[in-house]
């Protein structure tokens, strides 16, 4: 009877299902200068922003994986190669595993996008210096144009991902001292290297005419307006659907009314980019380095707890946009599931499908003497994550989850998926473009 219900609803229309959401529009974007979006897009693929000159933005956010790198745990400095085929390196192997999974680029232009990272912890708050609330220094926190500009600042300072490991370089070395901003930091260490080269001389002329001298957040600013420009993503078949342009295929319909009625998918990825932008317990198993200080010897990840300091935050992650999602997995804040079909059924019952979780099916690439599993084997840990669950499982059939990815797939857009500007052919520093 129930499955009839949802079926009448999918087939004459959405009237039975919670409300859908309104059509996207112009105005729930930010506005970008083209100057700084052309700019932005050599910066966004040029290794040059790296403490070693060897991994560029889009090493783990490359249109050839929709915008993430096709991984559970990425592997960032120490690391060769794109995607599934990255590899550590013989000479310099990573020390570690990026703790969480990279997250996809799509719609981060959107104004309702306020809070950034799996655990939010660089949020909009106006009553904080700069407008933002990090867990950066108060001076760290002045002169980006935006949330997605501000956002930049930490890859670039992370060892693991991007400025190399203490001695390395002079980036890293600037990082290990603490020496971010102000002369000789790495920012304006940073900064340097791209206005002393030549091919960048016009690009920066034309997107910050009125600037002295370049400085690090103009070139977060840059690339903050590329990604908005580049992953505008509102030309789906959904949004053609809500427009009133297009049709829905009948199976994607009757996953519509799934997701937005009895599963209960909506209450969480509703909106018009599919999410609260809240926190929640989802139960998403924790393995590799996990977020945690370098002293610390566990594997923990306790998620927004570790931004907040509030106990009942503790495993709860930020509900991701939906735009895409079919090819943007593996999902999760660890990547844990690579098919999205079984997510769904994970997601939908977290507590019992811990106990069936096949570390086997998850992509990560080989790291020589990485304890990836340290946090599933521990029961303690287990037992922790498993109480932190308190949502109520929700009974979906294989048809009805086949009905949700019918759904999910029509969240898709080819342009958004191929970019505005695309891959360039070369980029000023002259350093390789992964491709």
């Amino acid at each position: 009877m129930r499955l009839l219900t949802i079926f009448s609803a999918a087939v004459f229309g959405a009237a039975a299902c919670a409300e859908l959401p309104a059509p996207i529009t112009d105005g729930d974007y930010m506005d970008v200068e083209q100057a700084q979006v052309r700019l932005g897009q050599m910066l966004f693929y040029d290794p040059i922003l790296s403490g070693n000159r060897n991994i560029s933005c889009a090493t783990c956010h490359h249109p050839k994986f929709a915008t993430a790198d096709g991984v559970a745990l990425s592997l960032g400095e120490g690391g060769i190669g794109l995607g599934p085929q990255r590899h550590a390196s013989v000479d310099n192997t990573p020390e570690q595993r990026i703790p969480r999974n990279a997250p996809a680029l799509f719609n981060l232009g959107a104004h309702e996008f306020t809070r950034m990272f799996h655990d939010g912890r660089i949020e909009v708050d106006p009553s904080k210096p700069g407008g933002l609330r990090t867990p950066m220094g108060a001076e760290m926190t002045q002169g980006f144009a935006n949330l997605l500009s501000a956002q930049t600042m930490f890859p670039v300072l992370s060892p693991d991902e991007m400025a190399g490991h203490y001695s390395e370089n002079d980036i890293s070395q600037a990082v290990r001292q603490g020496r971010i901003t102000g002369p000789g930091g790495a920012w304006d260490k940073l900064s340097a290297r791209v206005s002393d080269t030549p091919g960048y001389a016009p690009l920066i002329a034309q997107a910050f005419p009125d600037a002295r001298h370049l400085s690090f957040t103009d070139i977060s600013d840059a690339i903050a307006a590329f990604v908005a420009f580049e992953w505008r993503s509102d030309t789906s078949p959904f949004d053609a659907y809500l427009r009133g342009t297009a049709q829905m295929p009948a199976p994607a319909k009757l996953g519509m009314a799934l997701f937005y009625g009895d599963a209960g998918c909506g209450t969480c990825h509703g909106g018009k980019f599919q999410t609260d932008h809240g926190f929640h317990v989802m139960g998403v198993p924790q393995f590799g380095p996990g977020k945690a200080a370098r002293f610390e010897s566990h594997a923990r990840d306790r998620g927004r707890m570790r931004v907040t300091g509030r106990a009942a935050d503790a495993y709860a992650f930020r509900t991701p946009s939906l735009r895409n999602v079919a090819l943007t997995g593996p999902y999760g804040h660890t990547g844990s599931h690579a098919d999205l079909a079984a997510f769904i059924r994970d997601h939908a019952s977290p507590a019992q499908a811990l106990a069936r979780f096949d570390p086997a099916a998850v992509i990560l690439p080989d790291l020589p003497e990485a304890q990836d599993w340290r946090h599933i084997e521990d029961p303690v840990e287990q037992a922790a994550l498993r109480a932190a669950i308190q949502i109520a499982p929700v009974a979906l059939t294989p048809a009805d989850i086949a009905a949700l990815v019918a759904f999910l797939e029509q969240l898709s857009d080819p342009q958004a998926l191929e970019g505005r500007l695309g891959i360039p052919q070369a980029v000023p520093s002259g350093l390789p473009i992964d491709r």
